[in-house]
């Protein structure tokens, strides 16, 4: 009778005796998944027993011994089949059987303490037919069959259970199977199947399903049709909006790089739809792992992403980090647009920084002469912090008679918030002990560059008697 290689003799908490080559023996047969000798696999099971100190690592320390047992079985029946000439067809169900159940005894009494993966991924067992991968939904059907697939995959699953979105849309489901079997055909699936792929994903799921088939489709062109270059940039625009849409952001951020197994050829124009998911969720913290996807794929930045970077600076009221990100601009040359500089110096005004509105107002004028209501009135605020109303009411008039009609009641507007909201705006950003004398210096400045502006000619529309009273400014 064969001793079972899982049966062995208690160690006593001491480490076995192995020689340097029976360690190397197991570590590379083991990652190379080759055919262990009978010697060896004793040797995997007692280190393997001497290391465990938890009930889950008995288990994993089982299907290892499960493992090679089964590898050894196939490999002398591969020897007989040759000698004989003949197939020989195995039951590894009745092999294993016995084994199995003392398995999934040690599974129904274990409770995990730590929320983790199973070593063993389903991806392990994901099917490959002509060079194409097939979904792991597809694959665990069959895997369900075989005693110890079915214990693996539930291990597996049932971990990573809270992270599925409750599988994919059966549109999509249905185009991918299309465009599945087209691809196990040897033909190549029309463009049309792809592009109502893309825009038929609802969830996280089809996402994957999207991704899968860029795989399959990348390796198909290499293999089959002898193509190495990726596909065009439109079709990385079209995935990446698709990712922003739904909101996988992980996938998202795989249309940035440089060297994908997708065939994808990233773009900046990619990273701007992330960018717009991050700005109108608020969130900095992905503008930012954005912006690192982009130095390291070495993408080169535009005035557009400027644009939706400052914005997103300014409503999460970060000046620090708009800052930062503005010598990055600047230094790789980009030419910042008009409402990029707006963006800016309406956020530098509205921190009562008079220095930085200057140099944001030196920069801007040497790319452009004319100047935006945004712009302009930014720097009426930057005279009133400086305490010189009448220079403030000067420009304010300039623009006034510079602008067209339809323009003129963006400046009323525009003298209208800085009348009543922006004052109480640059308080708040001040300490509390200069509080009390930028409120009594801006309630007296604004007043007279009002009443210089009446003098001019200019119609304004503001209750100085409002200003005055100390509601309208608190100290």
């Amino acid at each position: 009778m064969t001793r079972s290689i899982c049966t062995y003799a208690p160690l006593n908490g001491r480490a076995p005796r192995l020689t340097p080559r029976q360690v190397r023996e197991v570590r590379v047969r083991f990652h190379r998944r080759d055919s262990f000798s009978p010697k060896t696999s004793v040797i995997v099971a007692r280190y393997s027993q001497w290391r465990s100190k938890t009930r889950e690592d008995e288990v994993i320390t089982t299907l290892i011994c499960l493992t090679i047992q089964t590898m050894q079985v196939v490999s002398n029946a591969r020897r007989i089949s040759r000698v004989l000439k003949a197939p020989v067809f195995l039951h590894l169900e009745r092999f294993l059987i016995s084994d199995i159940e003392k398995l999934e005894d040690c599974y129904g009494s274990f409770q995990w303490q730590k929320q983790r993966s199973f070593s063993i991924q389903t991806s392990t067992f994901s099917g490959t037919i002509h060079g194409v991968r097939l979904p792991v939904a597809t694959d665990v059907q069959h895997l369900g069959r075989h005693p110890i697939c079915s214990v693996m995959a539930r291990a597996s699953f049932a971990s990573e259970a809270g992270t599925t979105d409750g599988g994919p849309s059966e549109t999509v489901k249905e185009i991918y199977d299309k465009m599945l079997k087209s691809v196990e055909a040897e033909t190549m699936p029309p463009n049309a199947w792809m592009w109502s792929l893309i825009e038929n994903c609802a969830n996280r799921e089809d996402i994957k399903l999207l991704f899968q088939m860029l795989e399959n489709l990348r390796r198909f062109r290499l293999s089959n049709l002898r193509i190495h270059a990726n596909f065009n940039c439109n079709l990385c625009l079209r995935v990446a909006e698709a990712c922003a849409r739904v909101g996988s952001l992980d996938f998202g951020k795989k249309t940035l790089w440089t060297h994908n197994v997708y065939g994808l050829t990233p773009s900046i124009g990619s990273a701007h739809y992330l960018l717009l998911y991050a700005k109108e969720h608020n969130n900095a913290k992905l503008m930012m792992d954005i912006m690192k996807n982009l130095k390291r794929n070495s993408l080169p930045l535009q005035p557009g992403t400027a644009d939706i970077v400052f914005s997103i600076c300014y409503n999460t009221n970060n000046w620090e980090l708009i800052s930062k990100y503005s010598k990055k601009f600047i230094k790789a040359g980009v030419k910042l647009r008009r409402t990029t500089f707006d963006t800016w110096m309406e956020f530098a005004a509205k921190r009562g920084d008079a220095e930085s509105i200057w140099k944001i107002e030196e920069l801007r004028s040497n790319l452009m002469k004319q100047h935006t209501v945004v712009s302009g009135f930014s720097c009426a605020k930057g005279f009133l912090l400086e305490h010189k109303p009448e220079c403030a009411a000067a420009i304010i008039h300039t623009l006034s008679q510079n602008f067209p009609d339809k323009k003129k009641p963006d400046v009323a507007n525009e003298l209208e918030k800085l009348v009543s909201k922006w004052p109480l705006e640059v308080i708040k950003h001040q300490k509390k002990e200069e509080r009390k004398a930028l409120a009594s210096s801006l309630r007296s400045d604004i007043s007279i560059m009002v009443n210089g502006l009446l003098k001019m000619g200019l119609e304004v529309g503001i209750n100085l008697e409002d200003l005055n009273k100390k509601e309208a400014i608190p100290c």
